[in-house]
């Protein structure tokens, strides 16, 4: 009987002594001091023991380990906290995209100067003295293109330009392989105006302008949609602060605080409603997001393929040496037609009074081209390996802004199962998770978002992407739209886009394709040339002084390819 009697005085101090310790450590506010100085705040701010939380505005009021002073404090630092991942998850993209904006557009930029001095360097040792005097014209040629790539047809009319650097070349030529004539500044104009009719480069010119045109606007299109994403997501990834999102946030992360279980984590459901709430608006991108990361990617594979800029610029070279021979093995069949079109030019006084070729300073040596081995890149990789690392990254940051609150509400910021913080207790979360965008907010219980006030900045972004979208696809299919057309050309080509216009399957096969003969070329800019007479009289050029003529441009220009 002594030991039962023992036993229940034991039993009810156990009892006593528990409900002691838990009543203790229900008032004790020590590990909130703790977790609050931790974050900087001031210590004291804290009680020592709970008090009436009747005055706090956003958590559950009764006992509280906070103050309303506390409160708001830890309200401005639950929207940083808030804020903490987005920005770091946005930071990461903006970096990763400028990174590859800049190894593009370093490569694009070393493919012209490589294939300038590439060409420098061949014609030098081809064409010697003749290359040298007549240099300026392809620096010239590779500082337009070098414009146009920056700058686009705001700073270079591609057509234009290419069309003054073949009659500047034909001019140059002319006179080279008609060396025994003196031409006037008017008669030179009449040349210029034959040199569409007269082809005397072959289809090289053609071939060569619809290689650059496709080549250059996807590259700069490609280059310009690269520089485009870290802006936007820049000035979209910046969480709400408003009233309503701020007392969300305080009242997720930090209520748990102020009823002494600073450990509690939010239930994800809740977490995700929260973030849902707060990045309303940075969903409505997603649309918008993911066809503008669509079109890169298939500009992308034209990149790699039909319209490739490594492809163009690295033989631009020898493509420009072939022309200058088509004009070299015609030049007889030219001269005639120009004599015959433009009159018989005088001959030069200059050139009677040399007594033999030799004297003129031609050697009479030929000189084969045998090109060295070009550089094996730019900027130290190759376009098809720049292109399948972006191509990835792109496809990564699809339906970055609808996955955001996922992401964020993710590993240790969450509890999982049902020992979570409820917003109100330690207890499963009951509400039905919400759609994302701005629409589906009507019915968030957590954050209350006024769906009648979108986010001006963003919806400003939503149509910055629409409009980069469609250049784009333009650029996918050869043309440059992202400049006003409108103004008239020096050409007589008005408002027509710069491009191809390429849609069909074909664009993406043997580029020679491209290159087939129109059936009905257009009607040239000047008359047809007639056969006999010419307007001054002459007659056709003597076999003897044709000879010349061509003894003169094979000696002066010392074409490639003959051995």
């Amino acid at each position: 009987m002594k030991t039962l009697l023992v036993l229940c005085v034991v039993c009810t101090l156990v009892v006593l002594s528990v409900a002691v310790t838990a009543e203790q450590k229900l008032k004790n506010c020590n590990d909130v001091r703790a977790a609050y100085s931790s974050k900087g705040f001031n210590v004291n701010d804290v009680p020592n023991k709970g008090v009436n939380g009747a005055p706090l505005k956003v958590c559950p009021q009764g006992f509280s380990c906070c103050t309303v002073e506390m409160e708001e404090k830890l309200s401005q630092q639950s929207h940083t906290e808030i804020k903490a991942p987005v920005s770091r998850l946005s930071t990461n993209l903006q970096s990763t995209f400028r990174q590859r904006h800049d190894h593009f557009d370093k490569f694009f930029r070393e493919l012209l100067k490589n294939a300038e001095v590439s060409l420098h360097n061949m014609f030098v040792r081809t064409y010697g003295m003749m290359y040298v005097q007549n240099a300026e014209l392809f620096k010239n040629f590779f500082a337009a293109l070098t414009r146009y790539y920056v700058s686009g047809s705001a700073a270079v009319n591609l057509d234009s330009m290419l069309a003054d650097f073949w009659a500047d070349l034909l001019e140059r030529m002319f006179r080279l392989v008609n060396v025994q004539y003196e031409f006037s500044d008017a008669y030179m104009e009449c040349v210029s105006r034959h040199t569409e009719q007269l082809q005397p480069f072959g289809d090289v010119p053609r071939k060569l302008r619809i290689q650059l045109t496709r080549a250059f606007v996807a590259a700069r299109t490609f280059v310009r949609g690269l520089t485009l994403m870290p802006e936007v997501v820049n000035k979209v990834s910046t969480v709400s602060a408003s009233p309503s999102c701020v007392r969300a946030a305080m009242k997720m992360l930090y209520c748990p605080y102020c009823s002494g279980q600073v450990a509690l984590k939010p239930c994800q459901n809740y977490c995700l409603n929260v973030l849902r709430g707060c990045l309303a608006n940075q969903a409505d991108l997603d649309t918008e997001w993911n066809n503008f990361l669509d079109a890169m990617l298939s500009l992308a594979e034209r990149l790699e393929g039909p319209f490739n800029f490594e492809s163009v610029m690295d033989p631009i070279d020898v493509k420009i040496s072939d022309a200058i021979m088509n004009m070299q093995e015609n030049s007889m069949q030219v001269s005639q037609k120009v004599f015959q079109g433009c009159g018989q030019p005088k001959p030069s006084m200059a050139f009677r009074s040399k007594r033999s070729i030799k004297d003129t300073g031609f050697n009479g040596r030929f000189r084969p081209y045998s090109p060295d081995a070009r550089p094996t890149t730019a900027a130290g990789t190759s376009l098809d390996r720049l292109t399948s690392d972006v191509k990835k990254k792109l496809k990564h940051a699809k339906k970055f802004w609808s996955t955001l609150p996922e992401t964020v509400c993710a590993g240790e910021r969450i509890a999982p199962g049902d020992e979570c913080w409820n917003g109100t207790a330690k207890s499963r979360y009951e509400s039905v998770v919400i759609g994302n965008g701005l629409a589906n907010q009507v019915s968030n219980p957590d954050v209350d978002v006024d769906i009648t006030k979108p986010d001006i900045v963003i919806r400003s972004q939503i149509a910055v992407l629409k409009e980069m979208t469609s250049w784009l696809k333009a650029a996918h299919s050869g043309n440059d739209i992202s400049v006003d057309n409108g103004e008239d050309d020096d050409d007589g080509s008005g408002g027509e886009e710069s491009g191809s216009g390429c849609d069909s399957p074909s664009c993406d096969t043997d580029q020679d394709i491209y290159f087939s003969t129109p059936p009905n070329p257009g009607n040239p800019r000047v008359n047809q040339v007639v056969v006999g007479k010419g307007p001054s009289g002459g007659g056709v050029v003597s076999q003897g002084s044709m000879a010349l003529a061509l003894c003169g441009l094979a000696l002066a220009l010392l074409a490639p390819h003959l051995r």
